[in-house]
């Protein structure tokens, strides 16, 4: 009995001290948004801006007390939004304290359309006769694309630098699904879409490839000329030096063929980057990072209150694809509401970063789109992925901004539902019985196939949405089905290609689109308001939490092939019509 009461009194006890302990940083947590809020960066003069982009560069930053409060979270990935890196590159150029920019920028997680606008805002940023180091152990390919715009480019001697060309690979589940009898029922209406391939093929068809070589070739001939353009390098010589695996050469090759300006340590760089900033070798370099530079005021060009404003709403992930970071139709679709009822709002940049997803969701927001248009101004900012249901919500806008490696168009639908009766009955021994009162009752279903009348059905219903889909286009681009049909079928394509197409107007990033919005608006005086509101930093804490929480727990237990199961356990919430990219479309 004696042990029971101790047993007893130590539980009571550890409950207490836990619970006080919850408490403490609770109320910790709560203090330091409140000081965080009241935080004011003052800059000294010869300040040198030191910018990490060894990140996942989203959109948009959201706010993450957390991370300010301990550092990086152990579950997630350091992220950054790609407005706070615009925004502070433009205001470090008029900043006179600012002397230059360190870039460390080696392995970011983002698409070569993003790292365009960045690269894009650096070489404006240099217009003002600032310096920008760039120095990185390790770069790979798309690192180095953003950093070859720098000033001067280092690495170490015994650093690596990726340079080999463009390559696009996608995973094929056919034999899995196969091997556990799962059959998958397509419906789809377009030659070029590949999003169903990977659950009936297991290989790339001819269309597919063909798209894939053409929106592939034009983006890396773009990135070439990049850094042909920022290198003194011809384009000839770097494909010459891709084609060579320079990677696995000794690092002089570089040097030789000037992508980089020397095989440097980083006391070396740091050496140079001292007598720049007139800094004393013994003493440390008077440095800002861009997080902290965010709570730097710098007075605006404009002077008094200006009242008119300009909405950049971010629609941003799959069309109502079940992800907490994904598009929300009805959130959107009320948020651009919203935008279009408020007097004080004179145009509206819709900046799109999405691969598409439900057909119906889709329709939704184009809806609102089309309606906001006829009262102000509607300006489409196209960011890495603006295709499928993403370039179904940008069609009716007075204007597409598109950056020439965007990846647009796929105008194209598909269905998908599968058949688990094999698995069901031959794997697992189950089997299903039932009742209806008619014919079609049961369906959707997964634990038998479809007959002959059922296919019919579905792939009517796949290409009646064609038909308004191609409808929708051809009325925003004021041209014919006939003309967006013989450009749709699903085909992908990049920016670049898009403008000869008639599916984009400009040529830019989200400040043309800014620019172009404020012109049609007659603006001179504006400022910017962010959409949709975002979380209050307690609700984003505990959203942060169970995300990460969720990721951590999948990546640890299914590793590499976290993933692709993810990717299979998506078709059980897909809803019957999508339009949508391939599946995980990357680019290297």
């Amino acid at each position: 009995m004696a042990k029971f009461f101790k047993s007893l009194l130590l539980t009571v006890i550890g409950s207490i001290i836990t619970a006080i302990f919850i408490v403490l940083i609770f109320v910790a947590i709560i203090a330091g948004i409140a000081a965080s809020g009241d935080k004011v960066v003052k800059v000294e003069e010869n300040t040198l801006l030191t910018i990490d982009l060894d990140k996942v560069i989203k959109e948009r930053t959201v706010s993450d007390p957390l991370a300010e409060l301990f550092g990086e979270s152990p579950f997630g990935q350091k992220e950054i939004g790609l407005n706070i890196i615009l925004e502070n590159i433009k205001k470090a150029k008029r900043d006179d304290k600012i002397v230059g920019i360190y870039l460390k920028a080696g392995v970011p997680q983002a698409g070569y359309a993003t790292l365009n606008e960045i690269r894009n805002a650096l070489i404006d940023f240099k217009k003002s006769g600032k310096f920008i180091y760039a120095f990185a152990p390790i770069y790979t390919q798309k690192g180095y694309y953003l950093a070859s715009t720098a000033t001067k480019v280092y690495m170490p001697p015994q650093g690596l630098l990726e340079y080999k060309g463009l390559s696009s690979q996608r995973t094929y589940f056919k034999g899995a699904l196969e091997s556990l009898g799962i059959e998958m029922q397509i419906f789809k209406h377009g030659k070029f879409k590949s999003a169903v391939e990977p659950f009936i093929l297991d290989h790339m068809s001819e269309p597919a490839k063909e798209q894939t070589i053409k929106y592939t070739g034009s983006i890396w001939n773009h990135v070439l000329n990049g850094i042909s353009d920022s290198r003194g390098v011809s384009v000839d010589s770097l494909n010459i030096l891709a084609d060579q695996m320079p990677m696995f050469s000794e690092n002089k090759i570089f040097e030789d063929y000037n992508l980089v300006d020397g095989l440097l340590y980083k006391d070396e760089v740091l050496a140079e980057v001292k007598e720049l900033t007139d800094t004393e070798l013994e003493e440390d370099i008077v440095q800002v990072s861009l997080t902290d530079y965010d709570f730097v005021y710098l007075p605006k060009e404009t002077k008094g209150l200006v009242k008119d404003k300009i909405a950049v709403i971010y629609a941003e992930g799959e069309i109502d694809g079940g992800s907490d970071k994904g598009i929300d139709s009805e959130k959107l679709s009320k948020t651009i509401r919203d935008a279009r009822t408020d007097k004080s709002i004179k145009a509206v940049v819709l900046r799109i970063n999405s691969p598409g997803g439900s057909g119906m969701g889709s329709d939704i927001i184009w809806r609102e789109v089309k309606l906001c248009k006829e009262t102000k101004p509607v300006i489409v900012s196209m960011g890495d992925l603006a295709a499928s249901g993403g370039y179904y919500i940008a069609c009716a806008a007075d204007t597409i901004v598109a950056n020439p490696v965007t990846l647009t168009g796929s105008i194209g639908v598909f269905g998908m539902i599968p058949n688990m009766k094999k698995l069901m009955n031959k794997k697992l021994g189950i089997t299903f019985d039932g009742v209806k009162t008619n014919k079609f009752a049961d369906i959707p279903t997964v634990t038998r196939p479809f007959n002959k009348e059922e296919k019919a059905v579905f792939q009517a219903s796949v290409e009646r949405f064609y038909d308004v889909f191609i409808s929708r286009c051809a009325e925003g681009r004021n041209t014919s089905t006939q003309a967006i049909d013989e450009v749709g079928q699903g085909r992908v394509w990049s920016g670049e290609n898009a403008v000869d197409l008639n599916l984009v107007d400009v040529m830019g990033g989200i400040d043309t689109a800014i620019e172009i919005a404020s012109e049609k608006a007659g603006l001179e005086n504006y400022r910017i308001k962010e959409l949709p509101e975002q979380l209050s930093p307690l609700e984003e804490i505990l959203k942060g939490m169970q995300n990460e929480a969720k990721a951590f727990v999948g990546q640890t237990f299914l590793g590499i092939n976290y993933e692709e199961v993810k990717l299979i356990n998506s078709v059980k919430q897909i809803k019957p019509i999508q339009a949508r990219l391939p599946y995980e479309l990357e680019l290297n």
